[in-house]
C-alpha cells in the first residue's frame, strides 16, 4: 500500500508539474518539426457551425463569418441546427436569403448531439476543406486563412486554432478558467512544434473534406479526431494565429456543468485508438497523449485511491508522517470548498482544480450508470 500510495502521490504531481517542466526541457533539446506550407494552395472552404437553440448569437456569427477575410472569397457557410426550437433557424434563414451562394441552413430533424449534426452537415459541405467552429465562438479576420495555410503542408491532417477568452479579468472564475487553459495552450504549441497535439477545441479547428472521419457521436472531434490522424500518418497540429473570441464560463455552476460534459465519456476515451500507446510507433506522440490526456482525464481516480490509501495506512501504520499527507489532502479540500468564492487568485485557482476533478468523477459515474448523452444544455454565461 505504500508503494502504490507513492506511485498514484507522483503520478498526479507529474500530471500537473511535472510534465509541463518535462515539455520545457524537450523543447529545448530536441528539434522542432517545420511546416511545408505553401500560399498558393486555395481550397474551396465550407464553414460548418452546430447550432442548438442559438439565437442569442447566431447573428452575430453569420455577419462575423461574412466579414472573414478568405483569399479568392471561395467560401460559404452551412449553419447545421440540431434541432433548435428558438429563432435560430428564422434568423439563418434570413441571411440565406440575403447571401444565397455564401450561408445556408441544414436542419437536424432529430436532435442526436453536436458531432452528429457536423457528420450530416459535412454530407452537404462542397469545400475542399472543412472548418468547424461554435456558434458563440467569433473568429479572427485572419483565422481561416491560417488553418488553410496549415492544411497546405500535405502532412498534417488537423489544425485547431488558439482561443481566447474575453472575459477573463471580469470575475474570479472565468480567471481561473483563463489561467488554466493558457497553461493549456503552452503545452500544445510545444507538441505541436515536437510532434503532434493531443487535443483540440470545438471553437475553431479544419480539416480536409477528403479525410473527414465519422466516430460514436456520444465523443468529440476535440478528444477523438488528433489521435486518429496521428494514427492514419498524418501530424495535428496548432496553429496559434488562427484565432477565436469567447466568453469563460462566469459562474462555477456553469463551469461545472460544461466539465461534468466534457468528461461524458472519460472512461471509454483511454481505450478508443489503442494503438496510440505504441511508443516505438508514435514515439513523441505516445509520450505526450499519455501524460497530457490519460493521466489528466484519471486524475479523479488518482486522488480516491491516494485517499483512500492514506486512510488506511494513518489506521494500520500509526505514522505520524501519513497523518500529516492525511490532514494536508483534507485541508485542501476543505479549502477548495469553501474557498469557492474567495477572491483570493491562488484559492481559486485550488478551488477550481478541485471542481475539475470532481466534475471527472461526477462524468465516469454517468458513463458506468449509462447516463452520458451525445448533446447537453449550453452554459448561458459563455453567450
Amino acid at each position: 500500500m505504500k508503494v502504490l500510495f507513492w506511485i498514484f502521490t507522483f503520478l498526479i504531481i507529474y500530471t500537473m508539474i511535472g510534465y509541463p517542466i518535462l515539455l520545457q526541457f524537450l523543447s529545448k533539446v530536441l528539434p522542432h518539426k517545420k511546416l511545408q506550407v505553401t500560399s498558393t494552395y486555395n481550397p474551396t472552404v465550407t464553414i460548418i457551425v452546430p447550432a442548438h437553440n442559438e439565437e442569442s448569437v447566431i447573428e452575430k456569427k453569420i455577419l462575423n463569418l461574412l466579414d472573414l477575410n478568405f483569399t479568392n472569397n471561395k467560401f460559404d457557410i452551412i449553419i447545421a441546427s440540431d434541432n433548435s426550437t428558438d429563432g435560430t433557424n428564422e434568423i439563418v434563414k434570413k441571411y440565406a436569403s440575403k447571401y444565397p451562394h455564401k450561408v445556408s441552413l441544414y436542419k437536424v430533424r432529430d436532435r442526436k448531439g453536436k458531432t452528429n449534426a457536423q457528420d450530416e452537415a459535412v454530407n452537404h459541405a462542397s469545400g475542399e476543406v472543412i472548418i468547424f467552429t461554435d456558434a458563440n465562438s467569433m473568429l479572427d479576420r485572419e483565422s481561416a486563412n491560417q488553418l488553410v495555410l496549415s492544411l497546405s503542408d500535405k502532412n498534417v491532417g488537423y489544425v485547431a486554432g488558439k482561443l481566447i477568452y474575453t472575459n477573463d479579468k471580469e470575475n474570479i472564475t472565468s480567471q481561473s478558467e483563463s489561467s488554466y487553459w493558457d497553461i493549456d495552450l503552452y503545452m500544445r504549441k510545444i507538441e505541436s512544434g515536437l510532434s503532434s497535439i493531443t487535443a483540440g477545441n470545438g471553437s475553431i479547428y479544419a480539416v480536409r473534406k477528403k479525410d473527414y472521419m465519422v466516430i460514436d457521436p456520444i465523443y468529440s472531434h476535440d478528444s477523438v479526431f488528433p489521435p486518429k490522424f496521428v494514427i492514419s500518418g498524418k501530424r495535428a497540429i496548432y496553429n496559434e494565429n488562427a484565432l477565436a473570441f469567447e466568453k469563460a464560463g462566469e459562474t462555477d455552476e456553469d463551469e461545472f456543468q460544461r466539465k461534468v460534459r466534457m468528461s461524458r465519456k472519460i472512461i471509454m476515451i483511454n481505450f478508443i485508438d489503442f494503438e496510440k500507446y505504441n511508443f516505438f510507433k508514435y514515439g513523441l506522440f505516445t509520450l505526450f497523449y499519455f501524460s497530457h490526456r490519460t493521466l489528466r482525464n484519471n486524475l479523479y481516480f488518482m486522488h480516491i485511491v491516494v485517499f483512500l490509501l492514506n486512510l488506511i495506512l494513518v489506521i494500520t501504520t500509526k505514522n505520524t508522517s501519513f497523518t500529516i499527507l492525511l490532514i494536508g489532502q483534507l485541508l485542501i479540500y476543505f479549502t477548495s470548498f469553501f474557498g469557492r468564492k474567495s477572491e483570493n487568485k491562488y484559492i481559486k485557482f485550488l478551488s477550481y482544480y478541485i471542481v475539475t476533478i470532481l466534475a471527472q468523477l461526477v462524468g465516469a459515474i454517468k458513463e458506468i450508470s449509462g447516463k452520458s448523452k451525445p448533446f447537453w444544455e449550453k452554459a448561458e454565461s459563455t453567450r
